[in-house]
């Protein structure tokens, strides 16, 4: 059988996803007509049916690969940091540092000390920051240095994996 790499695959997903859609569009103009009363249906080139059947092996295509690329996600291993990590579990490390570098630069950004309102005529209210905003910047750019490491990892494991799947009626 051909086979197809997991970085291929995962872009086939969203071609596949994509002309899903697009056929759920066509199934909705095939369905129905707008016709005088005892008219004949107009005769059509393409049927409601053959959308549908359309669709139908499409989506068996998508499960299958969906299930190839869940399982090469699981059985397979990258190296980040002196850990051996599979594939899904990277990918959700480098979603979480991503997420994480996000707050760190949205602390970084703050200032150390802020005037919020006056009280009284003396006295002022201030929000003062319990940590180093500077320190949170730096550490923002550290870590999201990190996710683009493992993204890069994730990504060239991805065109070392082949999946047994005929990309051809595709591609």
């Amino acid at each position: 059988m051909p086979k197809i790499t997991l970085a291929e695959a995962v872009k086939l997903k969203s071609v596949l996803s994509k002309r899903i859609h697009e056929l759920e569009e066509e199934m909705d103009r095939l369905a129905f007509f707008e016709i005088e009363k005892a008219s004949p249906l107009p005769t059509q080139k393409r049927l409601f049916q053959d959308a549908e059947k359309d669709i139908d092996e499409i989506r068996k295509d998508f499960r299958l690969l969906d299930k190839l690329v869940y399982r090469a996600n699981i059985d397979n291993e990258i190296q980040f940091n002196g850990d051996s990590l599979s594939i899904v579990e990277a990918i959700e490390l480098a979603t979480q540092l991503r997420a994480k570098a996000r707050k760190c630069k949205q602390f970084g950004s703050a200032q150390k000390e802020e005037f919020l309102y006056m009280i009284g005529e003396s006295s002022s209210m201030l929000r003062v920051a319990a940590f180093e905003p500077e320190e949170y910047r730096i550490k923002s750019l550290e870590i999201e240095r990190h996710a683009n490491r493992l993204s890069n990892l994730i990504n060239s494991k991805n065109y070392t994996i082949e999946l047994e799947f005929d990309q051809d009626k595709y591609f």
